[in-house]
Parts: structure tokens; C-alpha cells; sequence
């Protein structure tokens, strides 16, 4: 038993070498991406129905590093500034499936091939799924004013001002080693561990049998992969390990796509915000795209005889000492997160609901990314001089002499619902 685990963390920290580094450069220039693309430079293209208003959300979309769950506040807002649903469908349809951090740790453990057809097929998920909503809505006269929101990202003030170098380089690494890797930090943990798990105890031979012949594959992951919820990062180590074991490649690119573009938590979303018809539209886009670009990668991998090279992590280069180090950052980041969690719940508990002035549930605030949106959104209201949010209850407290409505509306603005609550409420 001594000997498999140690096994298992010998396969385990094998992964960890490899997409660390692809891993870290993606954090940080992710955080340089939220910082200098301004979210109202987005909102405002995206108006409307229109092919281009599409394509736009749709690019948009494959280099932000927004995860299933992290999409959802933003697509909300984007409906709330006048985003068409045809744009917020390309938008949400696109952005889970990619990102800068994804796109480096797939070419980090599956190679040239993966890293270029993903956000190609995130990019033609987008434009799929937002022009055959636009087609359904097309006699829609649906208007959505926008508001005049000019909110700075990093302090969510939307007053004119500025900010130093130095609070700039600040929230990039906030952004990127903190805030990024406490929403997708677990899940590409888990994809690290399971995918060690199947490198080392899972037969190929089974896996070769099964999983091989795309007639079987390709089902069993849309199965699997549409309920599951997994980040797009996260996704890359549990394909890598299927597909060395001897899963078609083109099995493991729909792995890649559905897994972080569906779960219960977005579905839900896009029904209850964009309708059921929509929903539906969503999902069939999601699902052609990854089988038509699943028989894609077969193909070519099939025509170049089966080229290793294509689907083989491009880390060579990459010297030893640098995959070490980079191995061992990031775990200290991890370590980091799991201890400040684990201190969260088992030591502050007691303090997660208090005594305080005014109580607001907010259902759809679903992660870390959001919990750090609505408060440093509240810390510019006026008046507000005690801030107690609890993930787990879905609650917001505050405390102080405050404009109630201007509070909630800029809450509003944010992309999240909320309501008064009393605090013996369940």
C-alpha cells in the first residue's frame, strides 16, 4: 500500500513539473489582462445581436481566465450594460473553455496540437452558440439601456482617478496568485491527483479498449464531462493521463471543452436569465464543437501516422531546475490556500453571520473572485463602515449610515442579484 502511494505522488508530482511553469506565467499574465483591458471597453461592443457584436464577445472571451463559475457574474453584467443574449451566449459559450493560463498549461502537457485547435474551438463555440440565438431572437425587441459605469478594476471606483505603479504590480499578482488560485486552484489540484492516479493504477490496455475507438469515447465523454464541473486548466492532467494510457486524442479534446463550459451551475444560469430555448442552443453548441473538432484532432493525428510529437507536452526545453522551481512556487501557493480555507472554517466559523445593520443575500455569489468583487464594490459607498461577507450563507452584512438603494445598485452593476434577508433566515 506504502508503495503505490508513494507511486502515485511520484506520477503526481511528475504532472506538477511539467505545467507549473506554463502554469505560473499564465497567473501573471492573466493579471496583467484584467488590469489593462477595462471591463467597460468590452461591455460597450457587445450590444445588440449583431454578427459583429458576436464575434467580438466571442474574442473577447478566449483569453480571459474565467472559469465556468466566474463567467456567470460577468455575463450577468453583461446582460445588465445591453449585451444582446446572442452576445452573452457567444460570451459565455467561449470563455470557460480557454483562457491565456489554459492555453499555456495545454501546450505545457499535451503539445502544439491541443495548444492550437483549443482556442480555435473555443472561438468557434462562441460564434456558434451566439448566431444561432441571434437567428432564434432575431424578432426580439428586447432594449436594455446600459449604465454609465466606468468603474476602475482595480478599486471598482468610478470616480476619476489613478493609481501608482507600484498598487498596479500589486494587483496583478493579488489578481493572478491569489484571487485566480483561490477559485481554480482546487480544481486543478484534483486534475493533478486524479490524473496521477490514472497514469498510474488504470491499465492502458483498458483504456486502449475502451476508450480508443471514438464511436465509444467520444460519448462517454460528453457523459461524463457535461454534469462534471472542472476548470479549464484543471481538465488538461486528467485528458493528458487518458490519453497516454491510449484514449483517442479526440476524446480528450471533448473532455476539454465540455467539462469547463457546462455544469449545473451555468446551465442554470442560461435558462433562468436567457431562457430555456437558449439553453438549449447553448448546450447543442457546446457539443457539436467538441465532436466536430474531437474528429478534427483525430484526424490529423491519424494523418501524420500517429505523430507522438503532436500531442506530447512541449517542456523539453525547458531546464530542470526551473520546472523545480517553478514546481515548488506554486505548491507553496496552493499550501497557502488550503491552510487559509481550512483556518476560515474551522476557526472564524463563529464569526461568518454577526450582529449587524443590514443583511442582503446574494445568491449567485458563488467563489472567492466573487466575494472579493462585492466587497471592494462596497468599500466605495459612502457611509459603509463595517463589511461581513459569508460565502457559505450566501450573505452580505453591512454596518453604517449608507444610501440603501446606491448600495444595492451597485451591487447591481457588479453582475450579481440581491435582496434584504433577515438574519434568522435559513
Amino acid at each position: 500500500m506504502f508503495n503505490i502511494l508513494i507511486n502515485i505522488s511520484k506520477s503526481v508530482w511528475y504532472l506538477l513539473l511539467e505545467m507549473s511553469p506554463y502554469l505560473l506565467f499564465g497567473f501573471f499574465i492573466s493579471g496583467v489582462l484584467n488590469l489593462v483591458i477595462p471591463r467597460e471597453k468590452i461591455y460597450k461592443h457587445l450590444s445588440g445581436n449583431k454578427i459583429s457584436s458576436i464575434i467580438k464577445a466571442s474574442l473577447f472571451g478566449v483569453p480571459l481566465p474565467l472559469c465556468s463559475c466566474g463567467v456567470i457574474p460577468v455575463a450577468a453584467y453583461l446582460r445588465k450594460e445591453g449585451a444582446g443574449k446572442s452576445s452573452t451566449v457567444s460570451f459565455l459559450s467561449s470563455t470557460p473553455t480557454s483562457g491565456i493560463d489554459s492555453i499555456l498549461a495545454t501546450y505545457s502537457l499535451l503539445g502544439p496540437l491541443f495548444a492550437f485547435i483549443r482556442p480555435i474551438a473555443a472561438f468557434f463555440a462562441g460564434i456558434l452558440g451566439g448566431s444561432l440565438t441571434g437567428i432564434f431572437e432575431k424578432n426580439s425587441k428586447e432594449k436594455i439601456k446600459p449604465t454609465n459605469n466606468n468603474s476602475c478594476n482595480i478599486c471598482n471606483n468610478d470616480k476619476l482617478h489613478s493609481h501608482s505603479l507600484l498598487e498596479k504590480v500589486r494587483y496583478i499578482f493579488r489578481y493572478g496568485f491569489i484571487e485566480l488560485i483561490e477559485d481554480s486552484g482546487k480544481w486543478i489540484l484534483i486534475g493533478v491527483i486524479i490524473g496521477g492516479i490514472i497514469g498510474f493504477i488504470i491499465p492502458g490496455d483498458f483504456i486502449e479498449q475502451y476508450l480508443g475507438n471514438p464511436f465509444l469515447a467520444y460519448p462517454i465523454m460528453l457523459l461524463i464531462s457535461i454534469p462534471m464541473y472542472i476548470c479549464a486548466t484543471g481538465s488538461i492532467p486528467i485528458a493528458t493521463a487518458l490519453i497516454i494510457k491510449g484514449m483517442s486524442p479526440g476524446a480528450g479534446l471533448i473532455f476539454l471543452i465540455a467539462g469547463p463550459a457546462t455544469n449545473t451551475a451555468t446551465l442554470a444560469f442560461v435558462s433562468g436569465k436567457l431562457g430555456k430555448k437558449n439553453l438549449f442552443i447553448y448546450l447543442f453548441s457546446i457539443i457539436i464543437t467538441a465532436l466536430l473538432f474531437g474528429l478534427i484532432v483525430d484526424f490529423i493525428w491519424k494523418t501524420s501516422g500517429k505523430d507522438m510529437n503532436l500531442i506530447t507536452g512541449g517542456m523539453e526545453m525547458l531546464p530542470m531546475w526551473l520546472k523545480t522551481l517553478s514546481a515548488f512556487i506554486f505548491s507553496g501557493l496552493m499550501f497557502q490556500v488550503i491552510v487559509k480555507n481550512i483556518f476560515s472554517k474551522y476557526f472564524v466559523k463563529n464569526k461568518e453571520i454577526i450582529d449587524m445593520k443590514g443583511n442582503y443575500e446574494v445568491q449567485d455569489m458563488t467563489c472567492k473572485h466573487c466575494v472579493n468583487t462585492i466587497e471592494a464594490t462596497l468599500k466605495n459607498i459612502q457611509g459603509i463602515e463595517k463589511i461581513n461577507i459569508s460565502l457559505k450563507d450566501k450573505l452580505v452584512q453591512i454596518d453604517g449610515e449608507y444610501d440603501e438603494n446606491r448600495m444595492i445598485t451597485a451591487i447591481q452593476k457588479s453582475g450579481y442579484s440581491i435582496k434584504k434577508r433577515r438574519i434568522n433566515e435559513n
